[in-house]
């Protein structure tokens, strides 16, 4: 599967008991029981916390979906890197800690996947 390494750094932040983020700075919103998750981008100086994202699927129905993002994450998280994802009806966005950004693109290439920089 082709998958685009997103040149913005991301970050994840948790708001307890918010419905919707104070500012229109975001990129995806999860509202659940305990609270808010928002992706955001963050300047490239902010890298202790960033996240990178890679992006599959973009346009291809047949390229997204849960079969789609296992290929992805699974890989991964038996390297041990983290990932949140954030799916779209079109794409799948699965982010990594900024300093496992290096390591997951090889991590991907080895699992046959081609990762576009």
């Amino acid at each position: 599967m082709k998958v685009s390494r997103v040149p913005s750094q991301f970050e994840v932040q948790h708001l307890a008991g918010s419905t919707f983020p104070e500012d229109d700075e975001w990129i995806a919103l999860v509202r659940a029981p305990e609270g808010l998750t928002v992706v955001r981008e963050v300047p490239p100086w902010a890298e202790a916390d960033s996240w990178v994202g890679f992006y599959a699927g973009a346009g291809a129905p047949d390229r997204f979906g849960s079969a789609a993002l296992a290929a992805l994450v699974g890989p991964l998280g038996e390297a041990g890197i983290p990932t949140f994802v954030a799916s779209t009806h079109h794409a799948d966005l699965v982010l990594v800690p900024h300093h496992s950004g290096v390591a997951a693109s090889d991590i991907l290439r080895a699992a046959g996947h081609t990762v576009v920089d």
